[in-house]
């Protein structure tokens, strides 16, 4: 199941697509995860040689999946036919031709992976009830913790786009307004309240045309696939700031994703039947087809003394319908709390790291990596890490 951009870890049935930057070449290319190595799809893009890719095999030669992405469902599902074909094991092509192969495969370990595709938009998407319920509460009281259009609409906002950074890239630590005492004025200064949160995030391709709609039976045909993604929250600057417009300092610093995207239909084994949404959406957020995956996240913080917390995570989560965006998993469960806001409850409770060393939220040098897969009968499908460290202010 195709992953472009070179980097994942995980050994398994899926081939995960990510563009990389090998250490002996200049340029970056197109590849798909086996195992520790990566296919260079610029090396074997003649032969893609079905009714779509035929006249597109330069999209492998480019430097992201824009190209690939933008050339729609048709197309990503003939990719990944191909590369199942020529990875069987009855199939020569490959496997007999020993220069061939040195030439097309890579180890991860000699790779720099990128993000994968140049991101023009992205929305943000306020998901999971327990999630909103459990900020709302901590933020308005429990008598206001949804707002009377949450239960109606996908709740989101564009933006932020250039501050969207692949995985292992460092993170500063942001400054801007708070008003931690209510009875005085705000305060300018570092973030005292830096967060994680653990999220999803998907890569739309084959557009429309401005101003016409895409039906929601005909979504899944837009959704290219998914990467997991850390969207650094500074929870003190988002109190202050977020009415009546949304998150801006609060979040604009920072938004770490994995480079590895993996293929909707990679993860089509792992799906389940949707949850039962109460009140009902409208008919144009409404489908029947099963949307719903069964994905293992786990968060692993670790601090300047070497101690780390795992915390572990298994969700189902339910894909809402732009290049890129995202929605927060989360469920009622602390266990399954994907953010230092819940875990602590806003400060008022500590998370053990090990050692007697404990946080609230994140301190200078804290190194965050989210991960995460999809398990089948004895196979997985990962998403590779998505890693952080939170570097001073300025």
């Amino acid at each position: 199941d195709l992953v472009l951009r070179y980097q994942q870890k995980t050994p398994g049935l899926g081939h995960t697509f990510a563009p990389l930057l090998s250490n002996f070449f200049s340029r970056k290319r197109i590849g798909v995860a086996i195992g520790d190595q990566i296919l260079d799809l610029s090396v074997i893009k003649s032969l893609f040689r079905g009714p779509v890719l035929s006249d597109h095999q330069d999209v492998f030669d480019q430097p992201t999946l824009n190209a690939f992405m933008g050339l729609g469902y048709e197309a990503w599902r003939e990719a990944r036919r191909t590369l199942q074909l020529l990875l069987s094991a009855n199939e020569t092509t490959l496997r007999d031709d020993v220069n061939l192969r040195s030439r097309a495969f890579v180890l991860q370990s000699t790779a720099t992976m990128h993000l994968p595709a140049d991101i023009g938009d992205y929305t943000d998407f306020y998901s999971s009830r327990d999630h909103a319920t459990n900020v709302g509460i901590m933020f308005r009281g429990k008598d206001n913790a949804l707002m009377p259009n949450w239960l109606r609409l996908p709740v989101g906002y564009h933006g932020r786009a250039s501050s969207i950074v692949v995985s292992g890239t460092p993170i500063r630590r942001p400054s801007g307004q708070m008003r931690p005492d209510q009875s005085k004025p705000p305060v300018f200064g570092p973030s005292k309240q830096l967060d994680i949160e653990l999220e999803m995030a998907f890569f739309v391709g084959g557009g429309n045309r401005l101003g016409e709609p895409i039906p929601i039976e005909r979504a899944h045909e837009h959704i290219f696939g998914m990467v997991l993604m850390n969207d650094w929250s500074a929870r003190d600057i988002q109190a202050w700031e977020y009415v009546p417009l949304g998150p801006f300092l609060g979040k604009n610093f920072g938004t770490t994703v994995s480079p590895w995207v993996v293929p909707m239909e990679a993860l089509l084994p792992f799906v389940q039947p949707n949850t039962v949404q109460d009140p009902e959406p409208l008919h144009y957020l409404r489908h029947d087809d099963a949307y719903t995956f069964n994905i293992n996240l786990f968060v692993s913080l670790k601090g300047l003394l070497g101690f780390t917390h795992t915390h572990t995570h298994t969700h189902t989560c339910n894909c809402a319908f732009k290049l890129l965006f995202r929605f927060v998993v989360f469920n009622s469960e602390p266990e399954s709390f994907g953010s230092l806001l819940e875990l602590s409850w806003r400060g008022t409770k500590t998370v053990d790291l090990g050692e007697g060393e404990t946080r609230t939220f994140l301190k200078d040098g804290d190194e965050v990596t989210l991960t995460g897969y999809c398990e089948g009968s004895g196979y997985r499908v990962g998403f590779g890490p998505c890693t952080g460290t939170v570097l001073p202010a300025l």
